[in-house]
């Protein structure tokens, strides 16, 4: 087994296994890797948030256990990240082949390409000490110096300046309901 320097930073949860614990994991590895000096937006941050989102739908669609909940481990050392989706099913292991043309059709069954296109490498291993899995993918950081490097703001976006836009013509126009157009606005 492939031994890791130890982290030298880590962020490790427990959530539900339901598409809501599964939105709630990818979005707090995002904040996190965020709070760690990978702004939301840039690569890195874009591409575990995504890796993350793959293989915590893969806990909760094929590693759900009733009563059981997945793990979400995530680690940076020196320059690599390590995501890691612990699941209570050791029945039921990810496929090793890829999807074959006869399924090109299928709504389902793509999510580890996807892993494996975005990750360094991946890979599956047994849950210590307990039934289950660990899917884990590694990317490494493309960049140097120290994470906590200088921030810089997104550009607001054409839907951001259009929903503050209608904000401020919504609330501060100080338009009334009218009573004889069953409370609509004009």
């Amino acid at each position: 087994m492939q031994q890791h320097p130890s982290p030298a930073r880590e962020f490790t949860m427990r959530f539900t296994s339901t598409p809501r614990g599964a939105r709630l994991a990818r979005r707090l590895v995002s904040h996190r890797l965020n709070d760690w000096g990978h702004p939301y937006g840039i690569t890195v941050n874009e591409t575990l948030t995504l890796i993350t989102a793959e293989l915590t739908a893969n806990a909760v669609r094929h590693g759900h256990v009733p009563g059981r909940d997945f793990h979400v481990q995530l680690t940076l050392t020196e320059d690599t990240f390590r995501i890691e989706v612990t699941d209570t099913r050791a029945e039921k292991q990810p496929p090793t082949a890829s999807p074959s043309e006869n399924d090109s059709l299928s709504e389902s069954g793509r999510g580890l390409l996807l892993v494996a296109a975005l990750a360094d490498d991946w890979g599956v291993s047994p849950r210590k000490a307990a039934p289950g899995k660990t899917v884990w993918a590694e990317l490494q950081a493309r960049t140097k110096g120290h994470p906590l490097t200088h921030r810089v703001a997104p550009e607001p976006t054409e839907v951001d300046l259009l929903l503050a836009t209608s904000s401020l013509l919504r609330d501060d126009l100080g338009l009334q309901p009218d009573a004889s157009r069953g409370g609509r606005r004009p």
